[in-house]
């Protein structure tokens, strides 16, 4: 079958105590499936794009559970690679307020996706047809391997002819910033769209400007990338944020409006621009893209879990404008 958009990565199983519990209080967790990759693919199928993820899961009932979640999403599981081995990673989320921030332990170590290696995938295979890949700095961050797996993905999709997005997402849990320099400046020679923020640009490439057109200006010199998109959040509270994004072409920089978010739930929103932009940028239409892609994370704001359950008709009405007077 010929995808619109291949994602590779990792999915895991989020465990989160209800309400603003700390996980010290709990007597229940909340059971959620997230993943970068897997929630951008999520993304775009709530939107109506053919979606493929590649991955590799554990065979019992936790890897069963989020394959399990893809399918339901509308996501193309056949390309996983399931192994008797390893296991499914998991993370435990605290859900913060001010002046408490919220926060993640990481229980993922020895994950059938940090083992994966190349020549597991048939890459051949998987592209055939398809128009678009995605990949994000936390699948080359779980191992030597996976980082292998990640260039091989690349480039066979440079080959196959697909354009290739990377969302920087750079986690200092899983390696230094000049780990992730290295890899991620290798992985840069197939990269055609850059999604990143400024701070993460100034942690793995070491780029600082004044402005975030002009580190987005100096992406691209260093690295040729044509289109780079940066995501703009302010803090002035846990629970409510200022959101939107840029989008640096040499043709010019486009803007689009900002949202203000009361936030439910922020796992995801990144991943929930990717695909908005991605949406875009197959019909070629870099405005709507950006458009699509900062009203889409808004909306994701909004909703639990790390999935943007939305429509393509939500994303649309709140990119004209939609209030916030009850839909009857």
């Amino acid at each position: 079958m010929a995808f619109d958009c291949v994602t590779f990565g990792e999915s895991m199983i989020r465990l989160a105590p209800p309400g603003l519990r700390r996980l010290e209080q709990a007597r229940s967790l909340d059971v959620q499936v997230g993943g970068a990759e897997l929630n951008t693919a999520v993304g775009l199928a709530r939107l109506g794009r053919k979606t493929s993820w590649v991955s590799r899961l554990t065979d019992n009932p936790l890897g069963r559970l989020v394959a399990n979640h893809a399918r339901e999403a509308g996501v193309d599981t056949s390309h996983v690679l399931f192994t008797s081995e390893d296991r499914v990673g998991l993370y435990f989320l605290e859900f913060g307020a001010a002046p408490r921030a919220s926060g993640v332990l990481y229980d993922r170590k020895n994950s059938a996706i940090a083992a994966i290696k190349p020549g597991m995938v048939d890459w051949q295979a998987v592209f055939a047809g398809c128009r678009w890949f995605h990949v994000t700095g936390i699948l080359p961050a779980l191992s030597g391997s996976a980082a292998e797996a990640t260039l091989e993905a690349c480039r066979a999709a440079r080959k196959a002819g697909l354009r290739v997005s990377m969302d920087l997402n750079y986690r200092n849990k899983l390696w230094s910033p000049s780990e992730a320099g290295a890899c991620m400046g290798q992985l840069m020679e197939f990269c055609d769209v850059l999604i990143t923020t400024e701070e993460d640009i100034e942690k793995v490439f070491g780029i600082k400007a004044d402005t975030y057109e002009s580190a987005a200006a100096r992406v691209n010199e260093r690295f040729g990338t044509p289109t780079i998109a940066i995501t703009l959040r302010e803090n002035p509270l846990v629970w409510l944020n200022d959101w939107t994004a840029i989008l640096w072409r040499r043709e010019g920089v486009l803007r689009t409006r900002s949202y203000k978010v009361e936030i439910v739930d922020r796992l995801g929103a990144g991943d929930s621009f990717a695909a908005g932009l991605i949406h875009g940028l197959l019909d070629n239409d870099p405005q709507k893209g950006l458009d699509w892609g900062v009203a889409m994370s808004a909306i994701k704001h909004s909703i639990p879990g790390d999935f943007a359950w939305v429509t393509a008709a939500e994303v649309e009405s709140t990119v004209k404008g939609g209030g916030l007077r009850i839909s009857r």
